[in-house]
């Protein structure tokens, strides 16, 4: 399940004695938009900073060329372009690898958030009990508090409020990933087909696409 407080209180009620484990997507979810805030935040302020510029060039009555970097994006461009990246673990980088050198010598605090949120997915791949996913989560917790980064500070107590349904995801390493996929992929193809007026008809196309 997710960290919704009306979806827990339903489980509590009709399944007092079940396990309930908050699926690891929804945790490392939480870790990614920490990061894309971040970098959202250095885009505005450099969109702001190429205002400024443009418009003390305008007054200045000379042509306005923005800096660029040694790939040939401006930073507003190198800020945009890495958003993927981001979401991405290095060892599947390809051509991005050059722009994510450049995005963390420019922007060392993005650097730093993007090393927290692997570290959490660490956590996940590498620990096999419960007592070992507390301990590397409170190294990642002292981790958080040294950085003194709020978007992470604010997943670090969301964490800590749904621990105990996280750790239980180390019981038996249950996740929902394959039914979150396929709702995906539901939506994706309702999106193509502009909305749905004929559900049966709908639900017998995917029966004969995705059964």
């Amino acid at each position: 399940m997710d960290m919704s407080g009306s979806l827990n209180s339903t489980v509590k009620a009709c399944f007092p004695n079940a396990h309930r484990v908050i699926d690891r997507f929804h945790v490392q979810h939480l870790a990614f938009e920490a990061v894309q805030e971040i970098r959202i935040k250095h885009r505005w302020e450099a969109l702001e900073q190429e205002n400024q510029e443009y418009e003390q060039a305008k007054r200045a009555a000379v042509k306005y060329e923005p800096v660029r970097l040694h790939n040939g994006d401006t930073a507003k461009q190198l800020l945009a372009r890495s958003r993927y990246l981001l979401f991405k673990h290095p060892r599947l980088w390809t051509r991005e690898q050059q722009r994510a050198e450049l995005l963390f010598s420019h922007y060392p605090l993005i650097h730093k958030s993007y090393q927290l949120s692997l570290r959490l997915g660490e956590v996940y791949r590498q620990c096999k009990c419960k007592e070992e996913a507390f301990k590397k989560l409170a190294l990642w917790y002292n981790d958080v508090e040294e950085t003194g980064i709020l978007s992470f500070k604010t997943v670090a107590r969301t964490i800590r409020t749904h621990y105990l349904g996280i750790l239980n995801f180390f019981n038996n390493r249950a996740t929902n990933a394959a039914a979150e996929s396929f709702n995906a992929k539901i939506k994706s193809f309702r999106n193509a087909l502009r909305g749905v007026r004929d559900v049966e008809f709908f639900l017998y196309r995917l029966t004969k696409l995705y059964a």
